[in-house]
C-alpha cells in the first residue's frame, strides 16, 4: 500500500479540494475524486452538520447523508466544524478467494479532522472506481459510551427501485423488490441493492470490529443505520473506529459482483495467512439436508462417496457428539479421509467456544487428531460483544491451522481480507429452507436476486444443488446444478446426497465445477428478480450457468467472451417436460457464436466449456 504526503487546510489542491468560504459561518468542504476521475464524495459542514454527497458519472447517487454517532450523550456529526484534512492514496493489488483470482484496490482518501461538541474527531473518506466509504474515529476516552450510530444514506434519483431483505438477526430473510416509498417503519437488512438513475448502489458497511453489526430504517426519506444487538450501547477506554459506510457503484451487473471495496476497506492479513498452504478452497459433501443428523456407523461410507465425487472435503454437521464414541470416531474419520484425499470439517455450537480458553482448547482437540476445518454455528446477534468473538474466533482457529465456515452468521463486512481462514459464512436464506421436511418452500425470485445482493459483499454458504425429485419443489435440475457456479463460496459445501449427485446425467459438469473462480462475467438477460446469467472462468475452461425465476423464459447468450476456438461445449439445460432430468447438448462452438436458453419457470442452463 501507497500513501502520500500528506497537506493541511487550505494548502491542498488537486484531487481532493478544499472550499473555504468568506464567513466563518459559512461550509467547509473536502471533495475526493477517484482514481478514474469519475466517482466524487463530497464532505461538508453545512449548518454545522457533517454529510457527505455522491456523484458518479456526473450523477446523483447520494443526496447529503449523515456521518455521525452519538456518544456521551451528544451528537458527534452535529455541531461541527471542519478544521484541516490530510490527503492519501492508495495502489495495492492482493489474491483473493471468489468471484476472481485478484483484487485491485486503487482509492484516493482523506482524513479530516473535525471539531464537535469539545472534541476533536477524525472522518475518513475512501473513494474508488467502484464506491465510496466514509467513517469516523473517536480518540481514547475513559468510560466513553457509545450511544447510538447515526450515519446514513439518502439515495439520489427520488423513489428508486431497490431489492431488500426483511432483517433477521441470523440474516437469513428472502431479498424482495421493492421502491424506497414502500418500506414503510420496518427493519432492513444490509446489504441493500438500488438502481439509482442508471447505476447499479448497492449499500453495506466494511471492518465491523469492536463495534455492533447494523441493520437500517427508513426515517424522513433516508435509510438510517441502527445498531440493532447494542440498543443500550456499550462503555469503553479503547479509541473508538466506526465501520465503514459503504456505497458500491456500477455501471453494469459485471462491475457490480466484481467490486471488492468491501474487502479493500480491511487490513490485509499477516504474511504467515497471506502465504499459508493449508487454507484450501474446496468442495464438500455434507449429510445434515441430505439425512439429518450424521450416523457413527457410516462415515467411512460418506469419505468414500466424496472420494469419488473428487470433493476435496467432508462436513461432519450436528449430532456427532451423540455418537457412542464421538471423539474416537472423529479420529478414525480424519484418518481414513486423509488416505483418500479428503479432508474432514466438522460442526460447533458456537457456545463450544465462547471463551477464550474453550476456543483454544476444542481447536488444538481437533487438529491433534487431523480435522482441517469448523462449522461454528449459532453466535448471538452481533453486538460489539459478538463482532469481537468472530474475530477471536477466526484468529485462535488460524492458530491451529483450522479453516473457518461460521453459520447463522451476520453479514460479511470484509474481515476475510485479515483472516483469510475464514472461507466463507452463511447470512444467506439459502437451500436450508427449501426443504420439505419443514415445509419450507423458497420464492422463485429470490435466487436471481441474491448474486446481485448478499453476494456483492462477501462469499456465502448457500449449502446448493439438490436432485432428490420431492425436494426440487418446482425447480429444476438446471436450476439447482447452477447454483453451485452462481452462489460463490471458496468452501463449498453442497446440500445434496452424495449418491444423488453420482447417479445424476449431469454427474461430469458437477464433478468438474470448482470452489473459486479467476474470471466472473454477468451476461445479457440478467435482472435482478427475473434471471442471472453468469459466465467464469477456472484456468482455461469457462462455464455458463443460468438460473430462472417463475416464469419460463428463452435467452440468447453471446460467446464473444471466449477466446479464438474451436471450443468443446457440453451443456445441460431444462427438459419442458420434467424437472428431474436434463435436455443435454455436446457440440462444438466458437466465439462468434450464440446459444438459446430454454429454460422452465424456475429452471436454469449449466455449461462447461473447454478448449478444443
Amino acid at each position: 500500500m501507497k500513501i502520500s504526503a500528506s497537506c493541511i487546510l487550505p494548502l491542498c489542491a488537486g484531487l481532493i479540494s478544499l472550499v473555504l468560504m468568506a464567513s466563518a459561518a459559512q461550509a467547509r468542504q473536502v471533495k475526493v475524486m477517484s482514481p478514474d476521475g469519475k466517482v466524487a464524495a463530497t464532505v461538508d459542514d453545512d449548518g454545522g452538520i457533517l454529510t457527505y454527497r455522491v456523484t458518479a458519472d456526473g450523477k446523483p447517487v447520494l443526496e447529503p447523508s449523515p456521518i455521525g454517532l452519538r456518544t456521551n450523550g451528544h451528537d458527534l456529526g452535529k455541531a461541527v466544524s471542519i478544521k484541516s484534512f490530510r490527503r492519501g492514496k492508495i495502489d495495492d493489488r492482493y489474491p483473493i478467494f471468489g468471484g476472481k483470482a485478484w483484487a485491485s484496490n486503487k482509492a484516493n482518501t482523506a482524513t479530516i479532522s473535525v471539531a464537535s461538541n469539545g472534541e476533536t474527531i477524525e472522518a475518513d473518506v475512501h473513494v474508488a472506481n467502484d464506491g465510496v466509504a466514509v467513517r469516523l474515529r473517536l480518540p481514547a476516552l475513559s468510560e466513553r459510551r457509545i450511544d447510538a450510530d447515526q450515519s446514513g444514506w439518502k439515495l439520489a434519483g427520488g423513489n428508486p427501485r431497490l431489492w431488500a431483505t426483511e432483517f433477521f438477526s441470523d440474516y437469513e430473510n428472502v431479498y424482495a423488490e421493492t421502491t424506497l416509498d414502500k418500506m414503510g417503519d420496518k427493519n432492513y437488512g444490509l446489504p441493500l441493492t438500488a438502481k439509482v438513475n442508471g447505476l447499479w448502489v448497492t449499500l453495506s458497511e466494511a471492518a465491523v470490529v469492536d463495534y455492533g453489526d447494523s441493520s437500517i430504517h427508513l426515517h424522513d426519506g433516508m435509510l438510517v443505520t441502527r445498531l440493532y444487538a447494542d440498543p443500550d450501547g456499550w462503555h469503553t477506554n479503547e479509541a473508538v473506529v466506526q465501520p465503514w459506510r459503504v456505497t458500491i457503484i456500477a455501471r453494469d451487473l459485471t462491475q457490480l459482483v466484481n467490486s471488492t471495496l468491501v474487502q479493500n476497506l480491511n487490513p490485509p492479513p499477516s504474511k504467515a495467512l497471506a502465504e499459508a498452504k493449508w487454507i484450501r478452497p474446496g468442495r464438500s459433501s455434507w449429510q445434515w439436508l441430505a439425512i439429518g443428523d450424521p450416523l457413527e456407523s457410516d462415515q467411512k461410507q460418506w469419505v468414500d462417496w466424496t472420494h469419488q465425487l473428487g470433493f476435496e472435503y467432508y462436513l461432519i454437521d450436528e449430532g456427532w457428539a451423540k455418537w457412542q464414541q464421538p471423539w474416537q470416531s472423529l479420529a478414525d474419520t480424519a484418518t481414513y479421509a486423509r488416505a483418500h484425499g479428503v479432508g474432514i470439517w466438522v460442526w460447533i455450537h458456537s457456545n463450544d467456544v465462547a471463551t477464550p480458553a474453550a476456543r483454544q482448547a476444542l481447536f488444538r482437540r481437533f487438529a491433534d487428531i487431523g480435522v482441517v476445518g469448523v462449522k461454528v454455528d449459532f453466535p448471538q446477534g452481533a453486538n460489539r460483544e459478538w463482532t469481537n468473538w468472530y474475530i477471536a474466533t477466526a484468529k485462535e482457529a488460524a492458530a491451529d491451522h483450522l479453516m473457518v465456515d461460521f453459520h447463522g452468521a451476520a453479514k460479511p463486512s470484509g474481515t476475510e481480507r485479515t483472516w483469510p481462514n475464514v472461507l466463507t459464512r452463511e447470512g444467506v436464506r439459502g437451500h436450508e429452507w427449501h426443504i420439505t421436511r419443514y415445509n419450507r418452500k423458497l420464492p422463485p425470485e429470490h435466487d436471481t436476486i441474491l448474486p446481485f445482493t448478499r453476494y456483492v459483499v462477501g462469499p456465502g454458504d448457500y449449502t446448493p444443488t439438490v436432485f432428490e425429485p420431492k425436494e426440487l419443489q418446482g425447480n429444476s435440475w438446471a436450476h439447482e446444478l447452477a447454483q453451485m457456479v452462481i452462489f460463490t463460496s471458496p468452501y463449498l459445501s453442497m446440500g445434496g446426497h452424495p449418491a444423488t449427485y453420482l447417479a445424476n446425467p449431469g454427474l461430469d459438469v458437477l464433478k468438474a465445477v470448482p470452489a473459486i473462480w479467476d474470471q466472473t462475467l454477468v451476461l445479457e438477460g440478467s435482472e435482478p428478480g427475473k434471471a442471472v446469467v453468469m459466465a467464469r472462468r477456472r484456468g482455461n475452461d469457462w462455464y455458463i450457468a443460468a438460473i430462472n425465476n417463475g416464469e419460463a423464459r428463452d435467452l440468447t447468450v453471446k460467446l464473444s467472451f471466449l477466446q479464438k476456438g474451436p471450443w468443446q461445449l457440453v451443456g445441460l439445460g431444462d427438459d419442458q417436460d420434467k424437472p428431474d432430468a436434463y435436455n443435454r447438448q455436446s457440440k462444438p462452438v466458437t466465439p462468434d457464436q450464440s446459444i438459446t436458453l430454454n429454460m422452465r419457470a424456475r429452471g436454469g442452463f449449466v455449461a462447461h466449456l473447454q478448449k478444443r
